[in-house]
């Protein structure tokens, strides 16, 4: 009982929870589609909750645990309104409703709408439907402009587009796009065509119109806003006005979008009312429009009385359970108990109160539960609710747990029922373990509604007691029940439906597990027949219960169910069994002609047994003509017993067999049928691309292909052509071709263009066949054959004749008449015939003139009809004179004898006479007075005049004139003065040049003195494209008679080209000289006025053609030669297809090759010149054809199969028409072994009739790899593929191999194999025979082992006896051949012995084979096994094992697989049981035969040689293939048809041949032996303008190798054989050279020269300077310009013609004239100090010339003591390129210029230095000591100041007395050293020297120390300069020097006086110096300033000229004037100076 009671306390029903929400739905969500939803129910109660899911009030779950519903991809339908239902034991409680939403948005309905409204009114347009969630968000366009509202435009709460008072000019497209704010989308609505109709009556005025009124609207209270709409119409819409009134009252807030709109806020019930709209017009009578809604307010529910939260109520009581709610409108109350509506109860004892409430009677334990009132209305939803106890009973037992059995696996269900209220809590326990209740769940353990516990699935451990507890708060009680498991009876292992073949077993299996307390009972039916066992020994069950069923027949066919029978269950399944076989061979099977259809035979058979599988389908195999046998028919129907069977070929012979098809397989083929003949028919099928083309004006070339082949029906005898006019009824002329073999006929005589409609048909010995569809064509025009009839001619002026003429009879024009030529001749030059063209007209005479012709001439002329070939015959010649015209000017007026009165005018007859001259009229007028001319006419003979009485120092014009009977002709007319001879006039000036066009300019310019007389003429010269002033001028343009002109217009002038123009005047007495040059100009850019000429196409491969032209010349570019290009346009002229274009941009180009064009195939081409401004004329259109190549693609549909062992039979269709590309000459079958093979071997069909090949002597039962190609006279095309996979069929298999018995004992032996080489399929067995070899030959003793076994020991044998082995294989066909060995069971063995005189007889040698031959040793008693052969190849190859399976017996063995012409050397070995033996000797050293070399010459090249002749290039074949001695090479050649005719070409090839036999006679290859040490030969003698192929071939003794692929040349076109004579390069300036040449010889220019290309080059770089000039014109001179000046150049010329270039000359020397140099190279200054530096300078990189010298000029950059100083040096020569300068000023900077100079000086190079000391250099050394010894000086001196970097040593300069300038004495004195001695030797004698050191460091030279004491050099006195020796001298010679230098100081000063200049202080002075190369280099001037005599005076004193130093050049004061330092000055008196200090004097 204390456990009992503890149960109760835990489920005291007292504790329980009424389940109620923690949570209420809120306000609704809108959610994306595809979103994931969750959606949660949080509530709490007692425990367990369960909770269900209602969608718009259906369910969508049961109840379960789970509180969560969850939409993982939110679709549309999913919206709505959820509840969710939570319950426990005290009962359910519905929630409110919760609102989902989902985002969607439709489409606009696809219509475009159309509105019209009159002018003025309103329009509203409205918003096409669209579905859309939530609301979507709408704008309004106008043709893509957004509409913003305005005063006229509204948009309504409804998205309606309102247009106010619409004019005209609203007409337009509308459309609206609408926008769902939560999804993203847009959508466009449909336009919306809106019209305004104009009304003519329109007023300006318009009363108001409420066109939008406001609508009743309800909003619930506690809403933001609520918004009215008012939307009014009038005109003008500016004065309308729209107010709002409330019950009366107006209302001012709240409006806005011009008063159309009113929002109320935050609206309550004081809002409700009537609203007011009113529309008024101010300024008008109208009356207001109104407008009226109503605004209602909605108040959400809520309750006034509720129910108490719980009511405790007895049994059989009512209860009033109460619940009032108010809200407007009224809400309406539903009641609920446990969330199940009251209606659904239909409970009598429920009742709804008029109140709201609900009364229940008679209460009853189950109504105890919560009852739920809901109250609802138009704003919203609440609820509110109550749980109803009824007074307890106690719990008791309605049924009782029972004790229950179930197997494992099913469901258990203990039934456990009770009552009592409140509802008994129900708890289920096995032992202490709690398995369910309601607030415990186990999985597997459910608690039932009704109490009971489900057990699902059961288990054998659930086995055991089961405890069912009751209890509420009245009490408790509970029952107990066993529950019993057993193991589940089932079948684990059933019977499957078997279909087995008749004979063999078949086994049902049927295997079953259980409980083993069980026992099972196996019964097995058979078609629901129970099967007994013992009844038939075929029938076994097993102990597992497996029926077992042998020797199966149809009878066991059936249904087999297996049934187990236990306890535990029972199981049974079934299964089904069929019995099938091969069908059986149809019967009775006949073929027999079908009457009707010749081309079928009807077969019929007898339906066979279908095996007990049905027949799947029939195969029908037929040979054709004893063929192999092959499918016709693969798959007849089941349901057959005939077929008839079709597309069989007439007068072929056909066998027939048909075997059925089951699952199990092919049955057995039927009997063969008889063979049938079927009879010969004529062709079914016409020939095929009939192809007609006129040949000539009477024949047209027909070509053909015969019919398919299976369409012959026979063998075709020939072909029938007929042929007759076009469009006529006339006979048919016919042509018989009596050989199959000819696709062709030339037909001859025939009318000239004429169209004939011709067929062809093939005939065989039936009969003649179809008659192909008629194809068209035209005989090719001829020429007229008469003339134009009725011919008259006149002379219509002097220049001019008329020609009046009838057509030809049309029946003689002989084609289309393109018109008619005029001519006309002179008598005189026949050859000077003037042609016009006439186009014909069809109407009335013909008339046409020729003009330009010359006057008063007598011409022949006649007329004549031409068509497209030529000319027909002109009419009679006629004789007419072309009428007498006035003369032309008299020529060469010339005045002689010119006097005061009187002066003689001369001229000459004029030049063109235009009649018979009948005299001269001179006239003459003084000049500027008309009234004063006087004439006088002269005789004709007569041709100079005197003309007298003139007045003198008078001008006069003179006019001369001829004269003919036509009148007086243009007179010569020229001013002279009298008294004044005529002058040579002078050169115009001021050219002027203007409109500037392509191809002219206009020269102004103003004339020049006109020399006393008229100007004749005006000559234009200029200088065109090269410009400069060693340019030659050309005359471009004269004008005569104008004298007085001062403008012309130049014409002709070339476009894009610069020219520079000058003048000359031309009066009487001659020309004037040149004008000075006019401006350079170019004229503008122009389109090329022609296409490139001689345009001729070349076939180049098999996909490209090679054109060629010539270029234009650099004249006819007309504009940028940058962007100068040719454009090629080609198409194919048998397709419609665009043209194609290249492009070529390279001005000089001169042929091109078009690439990716279709094999064998014609296309036309033109050619067109551009540049940058456009394109030229297209050239005529050229022809040309690819070559011939091999076929792209590969036969088609490729089959196989296999007929027998050794023999697959290949089918296949032809290459595809548009890849064949060329003529197909057959096909090659390539097949290898697959996995044996190394490389594939062919089988060769020729002719391209044949599309199948049978493979013979293949290996048995191999897989072959196949592949079919095509090939062409080139070569081979491409393999098919994927690779065709076959099997040859199995054979009994060869014997095994290498039999050995390794293990031999006296009674048993070992046996060990190898399978066959040649197993010939699936080795399925071996078997081994043996006997006594003395025994009968049939007593065998046979075993049978596996395939896979490989050896076998026989026992029991006699001791030493001999036995016989015999060993063969078995495979599906049978046993093969047996190996047969004999062994001795002895166990006295060894190894055999090698075998010996090994020996090849040379009669059994062959290329690729030889025979070996050898006794064998001795066996060693184990007989010998088999044999192994190696080979050597000589020299170096290693030994090789040929074969290791020979067999024992051989004695002899062929040795294959050799290279022809190589030495080998063999040997040999033997096998036995017990091993190999020595290898035996080596045999001699045998070659091979020789063979035919293996491949032929490579890399061959064709190339025309002379226009005859062409050259032939090869490389050898590689010596490996060479197979023999190489004896020369055999060149076939022939010459093709030509490109245009090859179109025409036959492509079908009926008879097989070799590659030169399918060629026609006329074209057979000629053949030219050539010697095997060349590779290179030329052909000559051959035709021009043909196209020829070249064929190679290798020969030896043997025999020839296999052909080269073709090669293909035209003959006719070489390039130049040599190259241009006699070049002679000639100089004309420094930057020109002129060159001229011969052409090449003419022999050898091999066609016309089209231009020539000059190369040159700097002699000594032609790598880098090398150029190259093309002239397309055949000129032989070229200047080259804008060379290097003095430079030597080297030319060379080559010429081309249009096949390319011919040899270039040997190069030609000539050197440009010198020029002057460029710039030195570098100048540069070193060892710097305060008065001295070094300059030097390079060599300049141009010299342009031999170096002369060089000039160097220095100055200071400011003047220096108010001097500014110029120093000229001139250096001569090129060694010399540096210069000492002595005389610098310390610290002053120096400007440096330096110059070179050939033949004149050149451009300078400047720099500027400063005279040291250098900052941061040391100071100046101090206390310098000089101390002299008997032979040397002494230095010594002190450290001075040590400058920015350390002291590193020290110099001394030196100034001796003699020169006066500081100079370096010793350089490079280490800084450690304070003193230096020098020896006096090194020093002048008599010359006393100064000395100063100064210190150097990084920065430079320092400061010097101050100079030392003067040290004279004197050392031992002489006795006569001792002073008394001095002293007597100078006493003695005394007067006479003073008279010496007093005559001389006066002779000086005279000529110093008259040479030099004396004035005032001078501040520029020049001095200008030579240096000879000769000559001391160094200059060495110092800073003191020049002074001669005082004459230069300055503030600081005067200074003594500077003196060179030792060695130096000397001067004195004297020549200071001519002479600078003892240089030459270059300019005399070249002292300048000027002043500085303005305060100087003299």
């Amino acid at each position: 009982m204390c456990t009992s009671f503890t149960f109760l306390s835990f489920f005291n029903i007292s504790d329980d929870v009424v389940p109620y929400f923690k949570t209420e739905p809120g306000l609704p969500q809108i959610h994306l589609e595809g979103n994931r939803l969750v959606l949660t129910c949080l509530a709490e109660g007692s425990w367990p909750l369960e909770f269900k899911w209602m969608h718009n009030d259906s369910e969508l779950t049961t109840y379960t645990s789970e509180y969560k519903y969850i939409i993982p991809s939110l679709q549309r339908l999913d919206a709505g309104f959820y509840r969710c239902v939570v319950r426990n034991r005290m009962g359910a409680l519905l929630q409110r409703r919760s609102e989902v939403q989902v985002a969607y948005m439709g489409n606009f309905m696809d219509t475009d709408q159309r509105k019209t409204v009159s002018q003025g009114h309103a329009a509203v347009l409205n918003l096409l439907p669209i579905t859309s969630c939530p609301r979507p968000q709408v704008t309004w366009f106008r043709e893509g402009h957004k509409i913003i509202p305005s005063h006229r435009i509204a948009i309504t709460l409804e998205n309606q587009l309102v247009i106010l008072a619409t004019t005209a000019g609203d007409t337009g497209a509308y459309y609206a796009q609408a926008v769902n704010e939560r999804n993203g989308e847009n959508k466009t609505s449909p336009l919306i065509h809106l019209s305004i109709a104009r009304d003519v009556g329109t007023p300006e005025t318009m009363a108001p119109v409420i066109v939008v009124p406001p609508g009743n609207r309800s909003v619930v209270a506690g809403s933001s806003e609520i918004t009215l709409e008012c939307i009014a119409n009038a005109r003008p819409i500016q004065e309308l006005h729209v107010n709002w009134k409330r019950n009366g009252v107006r209302i001012s807030g709240g409006l806005h979008s011009f008063g159309r709109h009113l929002t109320i806020s935050n609206p309550t019930s004081a809002d409700t009312g009537l609203y007011v709209c009113e529309a008024t017009l101010s300024g008008s009578t109208f009356d207001a429009a109104t407008a009226k809604a109503f605004l209602s307010i909605i108040e959400p529910p809520y309750f006034t009385a509720e129910p108490e939260s719980r009511i405790l109520v007895e049994v059989e009581e009512t209860v009033d359970i109460v619940c009032r709610a108010m809200g407007v409108p009224l809400p309406t109350l539903q009641w609920y108990k446990d969330a199940i509506s009251i209606s659904k109860l239909q409970n009598p004892r429920y009742k709804m109160l008029s109140s709201g409430g609900l009364r229940i009677q008679k209460l009853r334990p189950e109504d105890s539960g919560i009852f739920q009132c809901f109250a609802s209305n138009e704003g919203g939803e609440i609820q509110t609710y109550t749980y109803l106890d009824v007074t307890n009973v106690a719990p008791a037992f309605t049924q009782l747990p029972v004790d229950t059995t179930v197997t494992d696996g099913m469901t258990a269900t203990l039934r456990c029922e009770v009552s009592g209220a409140p509802k008994p809590a129900i708890t289920w326990r096995r032992g202490k373990h709690i398995l369910a209740s309601g607030s415990v769940r186990i999985p597997r353990f459910m608690l039932l509604e009704s109490g009971g516990l489900q057990i699902a699935p059961v288990s054998i451990q659930d086995a055991g007691n089961y405890t069912c507890y009751a209890a509420n708060m009245e009490g408790s009680l509970n029952a107990s029940a066993a529950l019993t498991v057993w193991n589940r009876t089932f079948i684990i292992n059933p019977p499957e439906d078997r279909v087995v073949i008749k004979g063999t077993t078949a086994t049902l299996r049927c295997g079953a597990t259980h409980d083993p307390r069980i026992t099972l009972r196996y019964v097995w039916k058979k078609d629901n027949t129970v099967i007994t066992p013992s009844s038939s020994s075929r029938i076994v069950v097993e102990k597992d219960g497996s029926l077992l069923i042998s020797q199966t027949w149809s009878g066991d066919i059936g249904d087999y169910t297996c049934e187990i029978i236990s306890e535990g269950g029972n199981d049974s399944r079934t299964a089904r069994l069929e019995v099938i076989e091969l069908p059986h061979s149809p019967q009775n099977l006949l073929a027999t002609l079908n009457s009707s259809h010749s081309h079928t035979v009807m077969l019929s058979w007898v339906r066979p047994f279908d095996g007990n599988s049905p027949v799947l389908y029939y195969i029908v195999e037929l040979s054709e003509n004893n063929s192999p046998w092959k499918v016709h028919l693969s798959n007849v129907g089941p349901e057959m017993t005939g077929i008839t069977v079709r597309g069989l070929t007439p007068a072929r012979t056909y066998q027939f067999r048909v075997c059925a098809v089951n699952q199990v397989g092919r049955g057995q083929y039927s009997a063969e049928t008889s063979r049938l003949m079927l009879p010969e028919e004529p062709p079914s099928a016409p020939p095929k691309n009939i192809v007609a083309s006129g040949r000539t004006n009477q024949s047209i070339m027909v070509q053909w292909q015969p019919p398919p082949e299976t369409e012959h029906n026979g063998v075709l005898r020939g072909y029938i052509l007929r042929y007759r006019l076009a469009g006529l009824p006339g006979e048919h002329q016919q042509r018989n071709i009596t050989s199959p073999e000819v696709n062709y006929c030339l037909v001859t005589e025939l009318i000239i263009w004429t169209q004939y409609e011709i067929q062809v048909a093939a005939y065989n010995g039936a009969g003649l066949g179809v008659f192909s569809r008629a194809v068209t064509e035209y005989t090719l025009q001829g020429v007229p054959t008469a003339p134009p009839q009725n011919v008259q001619m006149e002379a219509v002026n002097s220049t001019t004749i008329q020609f009046l003429w009838n057509p030809p009879p049309q029946q003689f024009i002989n084609g289309i008449n393109q018109g008619y030529k005029l001519l006309a001749w002179p008598a005189e030059v026949p050859e000077a015939t003037t042609v016009v063209t006439i186009a014909p007209d069809f109407h009335g005479v013909h008339h046409g003139y020729i003009t330009n012709l010359k006057k008063f001439t007598a011409y022949f002329a006649s007329v004549l009809c031409f068509t497209t070939p030529g000319d027909g015959p002109p009419s009679t010649p006629q004789l007419i004179w072309t009428h007498e015209d006035k003369p032309g000017a008299v020529g060469h007026l010339s005045f002689t004898e010119i006097l005061d009165t009187s002066l003689k005018v001369s001229w000459q007859e004029p030049l063109e006479k235009n009649g018979i001259i009948t005299g001269y009229q001179v006239s003459w007028e003084v000049y500027g007075r008309n009234g004063s001319r006087l004439t006088h006419t002269l005789s004709n003979t007569t041709h100079e005049y005197k003309i007298k009485g003139l007045s003198s120092l008078t001008t006069y014009t003179i006019d001369v004139a001829a004269v003919t009977t036509a009148g007086a002709g243009l007179a010569t007319s020229s001013t002279i003065s009298s008294g004044v001879p005529p002058e040579l006039p002078g050169a115009p000036s001021n050219l002027v040049i203007s409109n500037i066009s392509p191809r002219s300019a206009t020269l102004q310019f103003r004339p020049g003195y006109d020399g006393k007389t008229s100007i004749s003429r005006w000559i234009v010269e200029g200088q065109v494209g090269a410009i400069g002033d060693e340019e030659e001028w050309v005359s471009l343009y004269e004008e005569e008679n104008e004298p007085d002109a001062q403008t012309l217009e130049i014409p002709n002038l070339t476009p894009y080209t610069h020219y520079r123009f000058r003048m000359r005047q031309v009066n009487i007495v001659g020309s004037s000289p040149v004008s000075q040059s006019s401006r350079v100009i170019q004229t503008l850019q122009a389109p090329p006025d022609v296409a490139p000429t001689s345009v001729t196409v070349r076939t180049a491969s098999e996909t490209s053609l090679r054109l060629r032209w010539v270029p234009l010349p650099d004249s006819q570019y007309n504009g940028n030669p940058e962007s100068v290009g040719y454009r090629i346009k080609y198409w194919r002229p048998d397709l419609q297809a665009p043209s194609l274009t290249q492009v070529i941009n390279d001005r000089l180009e001169r042929e091109f090759t078009i690439e990716g064009l279709e094999e064998w195939t014609e296309y036309e081409l033109q050619m067109q010149a551009f540049n940058a401004i456009g394109a030229g004329p297209w050239s005529v259109a050229v022809r040309g054809r690819t070559r011939e190549s091999v076929p792209s693609a590969a036969p088609e549909n490729v089959s196989a199969e296999a007929v027998s062992s050794t023999q697959i039979l290949l089918t296949w269709a032809s290459v595809p028409e548009q890849d064949q590309n060329g003529l197909i000459l057959g096909y090659k079958v390539l097949f290898r072994a697959k996995d044996l093979d190394p490389e594939p071997r062919s089988h060769v069909v020729r002719g391209n009739h044949s599309q199948s090949a049978l493979l013979a002597g293949l290996r048995k039962f191999v897989l072959y790899e196949l592949q079919v190609l095509a090939f062409t006279r080139i070569g081979n095309g491409v393999p098919s593929s994927p690779l065709i996979l076959e099997r040859t069929k199995d054979d009994a298999p060869g014997p095994p191999v290498r039999l050995v018995f390794p293990e031999v004992r006296l009674t048993s032996v070992r046996i060990v194999w190898q399978p066959p080489e040649e197993p010939n399929g699936i080795i399925l067995g071996y078997q081994i025979a043996y006997r006594l070899a003395s025994s009968s030959p049939n007593t065998f003793t046979t075993v049978e082992v596996g395939a896979t076994v490989r050896q076998f020991t026989a026992t029991e044998l006699a001791p030493e006896s001999a036995y016989v082995f015999r060993l063969s294989a078995k495979t599906r066909q049978g046993w093969g051949e047996p190996l047969e060995a004999t062994v001795i069971t002895t166990e006295k063995r060894e190894r055999p012995a090698p075998p010996r005189e090994l020996l090849v007889p040379q009669a059994e040698v062959t290329a690729r084979s030889l025979r070996l031959q050898w006794v064998p040793g001795s066996d060693g008693a184990s007989p010998i096994r088999y044999f192994t052969v190696q080979v050597r190849e000589l020299p170096r190859g290693e030994w090789q094992t040929y074969s290791s399976s020979i067999s024992h017996e051989a004695t002899a063995c062929a040795v294959e697989r050799l290279r022809p012409f190589t030495s080998y050397k063999l040997r040999l070995k033997a096998t036995n049981d017990i091993g190999d033996s020595d290898f035996s000797a080596e045999t001699d050293a045998v070659t091979t035969l020789q063979d035919v070399p293996g491949e032929p010459p490579s890399f061959i090249s064709v190339t025309p040689h002379t226009t005859s002749s062409v050259l032939i290039q090869w490389r050898p074949p590689r010596d490996e293939s060479l197979n023999g001695l190489l004896q020369g090479y055999r060149i076939y050649y022939r010459e093709l048809e030509s490109e245009a005719s090859a179109a025409t070409v036959s492509k079908t090839l009926k008879t097989p041949s070799a590659l030169r036999a399918e060629l026609t006679a006329q074209s057979s290859f000629k053949t030219v032996n050539s010697s095997s040490t060349l590779t290179t030969y030329e052909l000559t003698h051959l035709k021009k303008y043909r196209r020829y192929e070249v064929i190679l071939t290798a020969y030896n003794i043997i025999g020839e190798s296999p052909a080269s692929a073709p090669v293909e040349v035209f003959v006719g076109e070489a390039a130049p054989a040599m190259a241009p004579q006699n070049i002679q390069v000639t100089p004309l300036t420094a930057s020109q050279l002129e060159v001229t040449w011969d052409p090449p010889p003419p022999e050898s220019q091999n066609g016309n020269i089209q231009g020539y290309k000059v190369y040159y080059w700097e002699a000594e770089s032609q790598n880098e300077t090398e150029k190259m000039k093309v002239l397309f014109l055949p000129e032989t001179m070229v200047k080259l310009k804008n060379l290097t000046s003095h430079t030597q150049y080297l030319v060379s010329i080559s010429a081309f013609n249009a096949a390319g270039d011919g040899p270039q000359s040997d190069p030609r020397q000539g050197r440009t004239h010198q020029a002057a140099p460029g710039t030195p190279s570098f100048l540069a200054f070193s060892e710097i100090t305060s008065t001295t530096l070094n300059v030097s300078w390079g060599e300049p990189a141009a010299a342009n010339g031999v170096l002369q010298g060089y000039r160097v000029v220095y100055e200071p950059l400011a003047p220096v003591q108010g001097v500014s100083k110029v120093v000229t040096v001139d250096v001569n020569g090129n060694w010399q390129r540096w210069l000492k300068v002595r005389d610098l000023t310390k610290g002053v900077t120096y400007f440096f210029r330096v110059q070179a100079r050939t033949i004149a000086y050149g451009p300078e190079l400047q720099a500027n230095v400063t005279a040291g000391p250098a900052e941061g250099s040391p100071g100046s050394p101090r206390d310098v000591l000089v101390t002299k010894s008997a032979s040397e000086l002494t230095l010594q001196w002190t450290e001075g100041n040590a400058g920015r970097t350390p002291t590193t040593g020290y110099v001394i300069e030196a100034r001796p007395s003699d020169e006066g300038l500081w100079d370096m004495f010793v350089k490079d004195i280490p800084r450690s050293a304070t003193s230096y001695s020098v020896s006096l030797d090194k020093l002048r004698q008599g010359v006393t020297y100064e000395f100063r050191v100064v210190a150097v460091n990084q920065a430079g030279y320092g400061e010097p120390s101050s100079p030392s004491m003067a040290v004279s050099t004197q050392v031992e006195t002489p006795f006569y300069e001792e002073w008394w020796f001095l002293l007597v001298m100078a006493l003695s010679s005394l007067i006479v020097i003073l008279l010496v230098v007093f005559a001389l100081v006066l002779h000086g000063q005279n000529r110093r006086y008259r040479s030099c200049s004396t004035g005032k202080s001078i501040s520029n002075m020049e001095e200008s110096v030579t240096l000879d190369n000769g000559g001391f280099a160094a200059l060495e001037l110092n800073s003191r300033h020049l002074n001669v005599k005082n004459t230069f005076s300055k503030k600081n004193g005067t200074r003594s000229p500077p003196r060179p130093s030792p060695g130096g050049l000397h001067y004195s004061d004297e020549d200071i004037c001519n002479k600078y330092n003892g240089t030459v000055l270059t300019e005399s008196a070249n002292l300048k100076e000027k002043s500085v200090d303005a305060s100087e004097s003299e």
